[in-house]
């Protein structure tokens, strides 16, 4: 005769399986960090970390810890105010990343053509930093919404559980933070909107998220020509 002891030993063996998975996909995640922060080299047993920094024409900051210019400016808006764990448009917070598709996304925003940098910890509720590298790079202690940023770089992270299209327009509805043509955050005035270099008539909510894609949004005037995002040096 069965106690039930059965099934909840597969339960805990499930349990523990999912853990190892998360942990491993959170290593992978460090790796790929390090790799692009540096190179770990061993001669006659003295181990030397190599940290090398690329100059961007993007950035005075140099490169961040994804291999992408850091982003210079204050804050085009904080994440105190971002989507804390609740669905949004459908996208829901999750204890580990999901990497069924994983792909990234880059914006800049320029306002009367000052930079104003996208921040880190958007889409990462209860956000724990590590410095990597002189700079930040967050990982979540709650949860991850599927679009997320990691990194003061404007790298938006795209990782669902199921292969479909995301938009700019759900990123900054998990930011809390409007999107028009005439408004993107607290900065008012006429949005020119670039994709790939080319301008983008309409509206910007509707940009979708594409794998290495530049979005650059202007807000006001002057308007900055569009500017390329160097992804050589990424592990992305």
């Amino acid at each position: 005769m069965s106690t039930g002891g059965g099934g909840s030993d597969r339960r805990g063996v499930r349990a523990k399986v999912e853990a190892q998975r998360a942990a491993a996909r959170r290593a992978e995640r460090r790796r790929r960090v390090l790799l692009a922060a540096g190179a770990v080299v061993i001669v006659g047993g003295i181990v030397a970390v190599i940290v090398v920094n690329f100059p961007s024409s993007s950035s005075s900051s140099g490169l961040g810890p994804e291999g992408i210019a850091l982003q210079s400016g204050q804050q085009l808006a904080s994440v105190s105010s971002a989507a804390s764990g609740q669905t949004v448009d459908g996208i829901s917070c999750d204890a580990s990343e999901q990497v069924a598709y994983h792909i990234h996304s880059h914006l800049a925003v320029y306002v009367n053509g000052q930079q104003r940098s996208v921040p880190y910890g958007i889409g990462v509720v209860e956000p724990v930093p590590q410095t990597v590298s002189g700079s930040t790079f967050v990982s979540a202690s709650q949860c991850y919404y599927w679009l997320h940023t990691h990194a003061q770089d404007g790298i938006i992270h795209v990782e669902s559980p199921t292969q479909k299209q995301y938009t700019l327009g759900q990123f900054f509805d998990i930011w809390k933070q409007p999107l028009s043509t005439g408004q993107v955050g607290p900065a008012g005035g006429h949005v020119t909107a670039y994709v790939n270099g080319k301008v983008f008539n309409g509206d910007p909510r509707t940009i979708t998220l594409q794998p290495h894609e530049d979005i650059q949004l202007d807000v006001g005037t002057p308007v900055v020509p569009p500017q390329s995002v160097d992804w050589s040096h990424s592990q992305l």
